[in-house]
Formats: C-alpha cells, sequence, structure tokens
C-alpha cells in the first residue's frame, strides 16, 4: 500500500529561518509514532543570506544534511568549519553530545535543503562527524549516500536505513530501491512524478510499506529521495530534534489529519464550482 502525504502543514517560519517539518509516520491513517522505524523525521529547511542558526546541542540524532540549493556553513566543536553543497554531504552522528551552528554569507544564495533526523539503535553512542565530497550524481541513475555502519554506502548511520538520491529526466520510468523486508519513503524535492497510480509534487511524500517493486515516472524533471527502512530494526526515542518531547502524540494528530483532509475536500470543491461559474 503506498501512502501519500501533501506538502506539510508545519511551517516554522523563524525570520529567514524556515522549516517544513515532515512527519513519515503520520501518513498512515491511524498513526501510532511520528516516525516510522529509525526514520524520525525529515525537514526542509531554507535559510535566506546572511542568516545564523546560533551554536546548539544535539543528543541522539543522527542528522544527514543533504544540500542540492545553495551553500550551507557549518561551524562544529570537533571539526572546525565545512561547507555544504549539492558535491558535499554532511553526517552529525550526534550520540551523548554533538555541538554546531549553521549560517549563511549575506553574499551566498539562498538555501534550500533537507535535514534528515535519524534514530540510532542504541543512546549515548560516540560523537563524530562525517563529511566529505559525492561521487557524480547521474541523469536517471539511483545514488546511494548513506547506510548502516559497515556497509558500502560512503557515509553512514547507526541504524538499519539507506538513503539515496536521483534526478529525473521528463518521461523516464526506473523502479524504486528495494530490499527484502524493508519498507520504503520518499520526498519530491522539485518536480513531479508519478507512483502507485498517483501524483507526486513538489514537498509531497509516500510511504510504500512493502518490499515489492515500485515504479517512479518523471512527468517533468524531478529530484527526489529514497529511503529503505527496516521496519524491524530496534530504535531510540531520545533525539533532541527528532523525538522532541513537544512533538503532539498520535491522539492528537489523528483528529488534525482528518481536519485537514476536510479542508482539503472543500478546496477542491470550491475549485471545481471556479471552473464550472
Amino acid at each position: 500500500m503506498l501512502l501519500k502525504g501533501e506538502r506539510t502543514f508545519i511551517v516554522r517560519d523563524m525570520g529567514g529561518f524556515i522549516a517544513h517539518v515532515n512527519m513519515p509516520g503520520w501518513l498512515k491513517p491511524r498513526p501510532d509514532d511520528h516516525g516510522h522505524g529509525a526514520l524520525a523525521m525529515v525537514v526542509e529547511t531554507i535559510l535566506s543570506p546572511g542568516r545564523q542558526v546560533a551554536m546548539h546541542e544535539h543528543h541522539n540524532d543522527e542528522i544527514i544534511s543533504w544540500v542540492p540549493d545553495g551553500v550551507m556553513r557549518h561551524e562544529d566543536r570537533a571539526r572546525g568549519r565545512l561547507t555544504c553543497d549539492s558535491g558535499h554531504l554532511m553526517v552529525m552522528n550526534a550520540g551523548r553530545s554533538f555541538w554546531h551552528q549553521e549560517e549563511t554569507f549575506a553574499t551566498d544564495p539562498p538555501l534550500r535543503m533537507l535535514q534528515i533526523l535519524i534514530r540510532p539503535d542504541a543512546v549515548d553512542l560516540e560523537p563524530g562527524i562525517q563529511y566529505g565530497a559525492l561521487p557524480d550524481l547521474l541523469p536517471n541513475r539511483w545514488r546511494h549516500l548513506v547506510g548502516p555502519q559497515g556497509g558500502d554506502a560512503p557515509f553512514f548511520v547507526r541504524n538499519r536505513i539507506d538513503l539515496f538520491d536521483i534526478r529525473m529526466d521528463v518521461g523516464e520510468r526506473m523502479a524504486f530501491p528495494r530490499r527484502p523486508g524493508c519498507h520504503l519513503y520518499f520526498y519530491v524535492f522539485n518536480g513531479t512524478m508519478l507512483a502507485g497510480g498517483q501524483s507526486f509534487g513538489e514537498g509531497e511524500q509516500g510511504l510504500f510499506l512493502s518490499d515489492e517493486i515500485l515504479l517512479a515516472e518523471a512527468t517533468s524533471t524531478c529530484l527526489l529521495v529514497a529511503f529503505l527502512i527496516d521496519p524491524s530494526a530496534s530504535v531510540t526515542r531520545q533525539g533532541t530534534v527528532g523525538d522532541h518531547k513537544k512533538i503532539p502524540p498520535p491522539i492528537v494528530v489523528r483528529p488534525l489529519k482528518w481536519v485537514m483532509a476536510g479542508r482539503r475536500w472543500l478546496r477542491r470543491i470550491r475549485n471545481v464550482g471556479a471552473r464550472g461559474n
């Protein structure tokens, strides 16, 4: 079953710093967790030129910084200054404690990126950071970016989850990555595509609770990320951001989903009426 999520209604605007927060588990009809397995959340972050997110601490979050648009200037107490862009990836394995800050220079272009929060398989692990150049993103070919520690991906997180990305040309059809026993989650960063008989646009997401073959077809040039998630993996839920205590519990989210669905239905009815007039 392919579950679709429209562009998130959780948006935090902090003046030049905007976060669109996506909860994979909330795509389920009756969610019991805001995350799904080791994937806690996917945050689309927009940072205006000359904006800084001051030094702050993380515990027990594995944070992937994927930057297709703009430049993220990072600083931490372990490695110093690093620059993330479309050619470089960073993974912060926060463990028991990791401090960092992010900024853009006034001369930088606007930054639009994904910050991906992964749940480790144990608490208070050794902190560390990974940073390096990415292999080229070839058209219509999946690129394996992150996987479990000890695997064959160039970067790792400490749980059983893999991250891929792809840029598809219009009209191309590709099978999503798959692995026996793993579920699939994907997020469309830009462009439009079809999957499982449904259309997906910028900022929309899908959760496929199966390890069967699923095809994607680009209806315009499309950039997306996909995750393979082992639903049987052990996870912790103590991340500073990924499992923040202020995240609403499922009992609150269920009626909120119904309200949002009702609003979408009303918008469709109004649009049909407007076209009829």
